[in-house]
């Protein structure tokens, strides 16, 4: 009753320049702590291995340091780790692998197979049939040889390739690294495990993209996890279980406001988002003063708790009400400046418009608070 866990794309080194240093070196961070975590599921749950379908590191380029580490936050799991060269650390005559072995830092329990060739694990009941990546891009189906070669009775036949299935997901990535959707039957596989698709997709009920284990863009599709797998004998179906791992969502939220009840609503929803994420906001719609100002409090409330916060207000109007402008005590020059912004933003002025009627009137407040006068 063999049982592994099925994970790719950990993507390490990666980096996150869009975010800035303080948070991008605290995502990369997070990728290593996830393998740590990876590592300890698979011994709590005493599996008999873990496979790594590809792209294990983010580049060729990593430093030596990021590759010792890498194999010292596998430490947990002492059974076998098998993984496969993706697109983004191919083996190369000389890459990362090689680097890898030079350093001695690969251990004795995890097997990185570099050659397309059966790996033969009796003891586990395993017949691990590899189609590694020796360049980034390849146009023919690297994992053809499965169906040509046999293996001995008794034990699973377990694929375990990195690329793109073809005629299922999206066209623009059906034509690098291509392999057949009928693989795991014309191949008489017991399960094929994929990396490539950073989301956890079932192709057929043998054969499973993992996703990568920790989310790295704003996509709904099941990125986060790693997968369970459990086979009773050679040709029962897989029971294949996700277990979430990743340490930051990123959740990509696109909301209008038009009446008070939806700022209310959106306030609540960041308020019950308790969990450190990357968050995108996107607004669209209008806001009066008032609304403006506890929108401002929420934000910033927010990007203090999450990881990373980006807000995109290009699309909000500010319409200041009667009530708003009055609250202000602005007279003269002052109020004068107030009505034609206001007029502006009813005209559907820029960005800079609304920008300057929020800080006008934060000025206001300020000195009706005590503050510096505007």
């Amino acid at each position: 009753m063999p049982r592994f866990l099925h994970t790719a794309d950990w993507q390490i080194g990666r980096q996150y320049e869009r975010f800035g240093p303080e948070d991008g070196s605290v995502l990369a961070e997070a990728r290593l702590g996830t393998v740590e975590k990876i590592a300890e599921i698979a011994t709590e749950k005493s599996v008999d291995a873990v496979l790594v379908a590809g792209d294990v590191f983010d580049a060729q380029t990593v430093s030596d340091r990021t590759i010792r580490r890498l194999f010292m936050a596998m430490r947990g799991f002492n059974g076998p780790w098998i993984m496969i060269p993706g697109n983004h650390d191919a083996a190369l005559s000389e890459s990362v692998w090689t680097r890898a072995q030079r350093l001695d830092a690969i251990p004795v329990n995890v097997h990185v197979v570099v050659v397309p060739e059966i790996v033969l694990f009796h003891e586990l009941g395993l017949a691990i049939l590899p189609a590694p990546l020796t360049q980034r891009h390849t146009y023919h189906d690297l994992t053809a040889w499965f169906d040509h070669v046999e293996t001995p009775p008794g034990l699973l036949r377990i694929g375990i390739a990195h690329g793109s299935v073809q005629g299922v997901l999206a066209e623009d990535i059906d034509s690098a690294n291509p392999i057949a959707a009928d693989r795991a039957v014309s191949a008489r596989l017991d399960y094929l495990a994929l990396g490539d698709w950073h989301g956890c997709k079932r192709i057929d009920q043998r054969t499973w993209y993992s996703g990568t284990p920790e989310q790295d863009r704003f996509k709904s599709n099941g990125a986060g996890q790693i997968l369970e797998v459990q086979i009773d004998l050679a040709g029962a179906e897989p029971s294949v279980t996700p277990i979430p791992v990743g340490q930051f969502p990123w959740l990509q939220w696109h909301r209008t406001l038009e009446v008070d009840s939806d700022l209310d609503l959106l306030i609540n929803e960041l308020r019950e988002v308790n969990r450190p994420s990357v968050l995108s906001l996107v607004l669209t719609g209008q806001v009066d003063l008032a609304g403006e100002q506890g929108l401002s409090q929420v934000l910033s409330e927010a990007g203090a708790l999450h990881r990373h916060l980006e807000s995109d207000l290009t699309g909000l109007r500010l319409f200041p009400t009667d009530d708003d402008i009055a609250a202000l005590h602005a007279d003269g020059y002052l109020g004068e400046v107030i009505e034609e912004l206001r007029i502006a933003q009813q005209q559907g002025a820029t960005e800079t418009g609304r920008d300057a009627l929020v800080i006008l009137s934060s000025l206001l407040r300020a000195r009706q608070d005590g503050g510096e006068a505007a």
